[in-house]
């Protein structure tokens, strides 16, 4: 075979035979280079990157290495997993680790302070006179000094200047060592901005569906791939390549905060919903595919979090301290593990199987049937390695979830190192225990050193040629990765593109479609819904009090409209007098009762757990367990972390005085309750105060008002159990789904899994026939 080299950066013009053997052309778009390969992969690259481009047989190939010949990994007419194994085994220890690294969450531009900060020259982001499009003084360090090559991308300014920003970065990352570019990700982006309008001939900046528990209550698996479908065009267009998505843990526990990010409590539905999202994400077809169904439609699909983070004990999250615990006193370990088995891990595609996974912080209480070790799932052999690795055969890439290894500082932080069952270990201890585990990445690590001191560990204990093998085989997984989704050949965008597909009209419809199916009626009493046109309504506002997310920021408390008033004046009379209103609309948020854990009883000399509540008012826990099922940390010189006899209530209790008020004020004229659900929630509060009842999961007001107004149907059904009381919930056991008394309504309905009405009544069709509720789905 005869290699001719030619001069990409120099534009070196050929002569003679040189001339007669090349095939391929080249175009200019933007900032960087495109060739066109006849019959073969269409290459980007960037003239200051230092690459040059190979003639082989008239084909042009990209010498990423820059050493002038065409090396395996640089062939893409190769099998992908020969040039995965060719790049590992030239991989140096320090470049393998910086592919085990998964970068802090960067923000583009970076922020002046705080969580997603950063500088450009030293100086924090001006808007005007920073090019927001610019890498940060952070970002080329942990490129080129840790060779990281997966980037966590959070907010972007636009759709284009994410573009630009991908295209700068790829190009840095061109210049340096072995040309490897960034795999970008992202958590899930594509959430409503509630009080926007939708106009169906108008774009957005990326399009809005519902949460996945509102993708669930479709009981449709096909709306959910036409989702990853579009998500993944959208994706790609912003330059993001993996998804840190699909959520697919079973919400056994209805008390637990991340029951929004599920499908729901059904193994059978969260599997199908598993199956189809990966399906819709991972799939590329046409002239996109490489492949196996993998190509430049492409986006890798990271399911999470093995084997099921569902089960925590009372309800408490295991991004927390007090939460690190899930239980199975049901003895159900074995279902939570249904979404991954028959569903990521079994798709009907192409691409067969979900390409990376990442285990939950928790401590899976006794479930380590071999090594005893009540330590997290990050760590712990048995899980990843016996489990995942030999029983189900994944070879897939698996991820830490973010800062598993930092140390463990506090109770009741975010933020807080989550080494839950080695906090004794050193960072390098931990680092080296996770790789042993079979994990190969480490979320939210920027930092090379630990992972070069673990190895190190491992060449003493086990011999370099041992640990070499256990780097490579991780390098082998990460490539592979990075190679199917077609980024080695051209990771460039074209921001004119991104601009016209990000949030196109088409994209936005099919959200806001989805929207509509997503809302589910529970209650009509005579027919209230739909409403007539011409009706005069009252909105009540809404009182919400003071609160800090997650990341410490304070919101002030606040009294107004709950919904775009302006919007609801487009469907219907309103007034602010109910003496003058038809009918009252309300609209309110499940109750909110906190973490599980408060700072006021430790001072108070009590342990610090308190009951998460599902209901507004008052509840006193006097039916919780005397003794926690498991506990035990080094900031706690006790193990039992009972609540018992404790009370708490919602800081949102004024949302059922509200309906209580409303109520009242419309003296007997009807009231229209529409209740934003997060997690299951006790209704006996004041279902009869209610008309008519609403439940949807995260959508746009308008889509409430079209099915308020009979412009849609619903047609959405429960993916979870309301429960008849307090009682029930904690008398379930947080490791069984379907395992709570439902509280049933004024008109004899019973709020179960798969309830729903429509405007004929309550809905029975091939949906509720194929997705039954069952004590066991295994």
């Amino acid at each position: 075979m005869k290699t001719i080299l030619l001069a990409g950066l120099a534009g070196l013009t050929l002569t003679g035979s040189a001339v007669a053997q090349q095939k391929w052309t080249e175009s200019t778009i933007d900032t960087h280079k495109i060739i066109n390969n006849p019959g073969g992969q269409t290459l980007g690259y960037a003239p200051e990157s230092g690459v040059k481009i190979l003639t082989v047989n008239g084909l042009a190939f990209k010498d990423l290495n820059k050493n002038g010949k065409l090396d395996p990994y640089e062939d893409w007419r190769q099998p992908l997993d020969r040039r995965a194994k060719d790049l590992a085994s030239r991989l140096s220890v320090e470049e393998i680790a910086g592919l085990m690294l998964y970068s802090s969450h960067q923000s583009i531009p970076a922020r002046g302070s705080g969580y997603f900060a950063g500088t450009y020259g030293g100086k924090p982001y001006s808007e005007g006179e920073t090019d927001p499009t610019s890498l940060t003084d952070q970002q080329q360090k942990f490129l080129k000094d840790d060779n990281l090559r997966h980037v966590l991308v959070t907010s972007v300014q636009t759709p284009e200047v994410a573009a630009r920003w991908n295209n700068k970065l790829q190009a840095f990352c061109e210049s340096v060592g072995k040309g490897i570019p960034a795999n970008n990700s992202s958590d899930p982006r594509h959430g409503t901005v509630a009080r926007a309008e939708y106009n169906a001939a108008a774009g957005g900046r990326i399009s809005m569906w519902p949460s996945s528990l509102g993708m669930a209550a479709t009981f449709d698996p096909a709306l959910v791939e036409q989702f990853g479908k579009i998500a993944a065009d959208e994706y790609r267009a912003l330059g993001i390549t993996t998804a840190l998505s699909p959520q697919v843990d079973i919400a056994t526990e209805p008390r637990w905060s991340r029951f929004e990010g599920t499908f729901g409590e059904s193994p059978a539905i969260s599997a199908a919903m598993a199956q189809a999202y990966c399906n819709g994400f991972q799939t590329s077809s046409g002239a996109k595919e490489i492949t196996g169904g993998w190509g430049f439609g492409s986006v890798n699909a990271m399911v999470k979090h093995w084997p099921g983070g569902g089960a925590g004990e009372a309800g408490r999250d295991a991004h927390y301290a007090n939460g690190k615990y899930a239980v199975y006193p049901g003895n159900n370990f074995s279902q939570h593990l249904i979404p991954f088995i028959q569903g990521a891990f079994k798709l009907n595609g192409k691409t067969r199987m979900a390409s990376a996974v990442m285990p939950y912080y928790t401590i899976s209480w006794n479930q380590d049937n071999k090594n005893g070790e009540n330590i997290a799932n990050n760590y712990n052999k048995y899980i990843i390695n016996d489990l995942l690795r030999k029983k189900y055969g994944y070879d897939g890439v698996v991820c830490t979830d973010w800062n598993v290894t930092g140390d463990h500082k506090a109770m009741d932080s975010f933020l807080d190192g989550k080494s839950w069952g080695v906090e004794k270990l050193s960072p390098t201890e931990r680092h080296y225990k996770i790789l042993m585990a079979g994990v190969d990445q480490f979320g939210g690590n920027n930092d090379a050193k630990p992972i070069l001191e673990a190895y190190q560990i491992g060449v003493k204990e086990q011999g370099e040629a041992a640990m070499r093998t256990r780097m490579e085989q991780s390098a082998v997984r990460l490539l592979r990765n990075i190679f199917q989704v077609g980024l080695f050949e051209n990771p460039y965008l074209n921001p004119a593109e991104t601009k016209q597909t990000v949030g196109k009209p088409d994209y936005m419809k099919a959200g806001y479609d989805a929207q509509l199916k997503s809302v589910v009626m529970l209650k009509n009493k005579t027919n209230a819904l739909p409403l007539t046109s011409g009706k005069t309504v009252y909105v009540p506002k809404r009182f919400v009090a003071a609160s800090r997310n997650f990341l410490g920021a304070e919101t002030p408390a606040s009294t107004d409209y709950p919904v775009n008033i302006d919007l609801v004046k487009k469907y219907f009379k309103v007034t602010d007098n109910p003496a003058e209103a038809d009918v009252a609309l309300v609209f309110i948020e499940n109750p909110k009762s906190g973490i599980g854990y408060d700072k006021e009883d430790l001072k108070n000399g009590g342990n610090g757990y308190v009951p998460i509540s599902l209901q507004y008012g008052e509840y006193t826990a006097t039916e919780a367990r005397e003794t926690s099922l498991a506990g035990g940390d080094p900031m706690e010189n006790f193990t039992n972390r009972s609540y018992k006899g404790k009370t708490t209530k919602a800081r949102n209790v004024t949302d059922v005085q509200l309906v209580k008020e409303t109520r009242q004020q419309m003296n007997g004229k009807p009231v229209i309750v529409s209740v934003s659900v997060s997690n299951p929630m006790v209704f006996a509060e004041f279902e009869s105060d209610a008309n008519a009842l609403l439940t949807s999961f995260g959508v746009q007001d308008q889509a409430l008002l079209d099915i308020l107004s009979g412009k849609a149907e619903p047609s959405a059904l429960l993916p979870m159990q309301m429960p008849a009381s307090m009682s029930t919930v904690e008398k379930q056991a947080e490791d069984v789904p379907f395992d709570v008394q439902c509280y049933r309504d004024s008109e004899g309905n019973t709020y179960d899994f798969g309830f729903g009405l429509n405007w004929k009544g309550v809905i029975r069709d091939a949906r509720t026939a194929r997705f039954k509720k069952t004590d066991r789905q295994e």
